[in-house]
């Protein structure tokens, strides 16, 4: 059962981050990409405790430093692409005179 939700997971992760692909390429927003990179590392660290998981036969070891490393990664990323859009920017020579 664990594993059955465990590739929902992955599979909406995979969704989120083609979604936000797709909105970054129309757009051309870093934002939209900044999203689906850290809905990719989290489908990424998904397969890799579902891996551990199979290979293992036991309870996964989420205590690994790498699937925090991994998270931080992808959480981070979603705190600068809003930082990132939010950030007041310079302004134009041509406003200033």
């Amino acid at each position: 059962m664990n594993d059955m939700l465990l590739g929902a997971i992955v599979t909406a992760s995979l969704i989120a981050a083609l979604f936000f692909l797709r909105f970054w390429r129309s757009t051309g927003d870093r934002f939209f990409l900044f999203f689906a990179m850290a809905f990719a590392l989290d489908a990424l660290n998904r397969v890799m405790a579902g891996s551990s998981l199979t290979s293992n036969m036991t309870q996964a070891d989420e205590d690994f430093p790498l699937y925090y490393l991994i998270r931080l990664l992808g959480y981070g990323l979603i705190l600068f692409a809003i930082y990132d859009k939010n950030r007041p920017r310079g302004r134009d020579k041509a406003d200033e005179s």
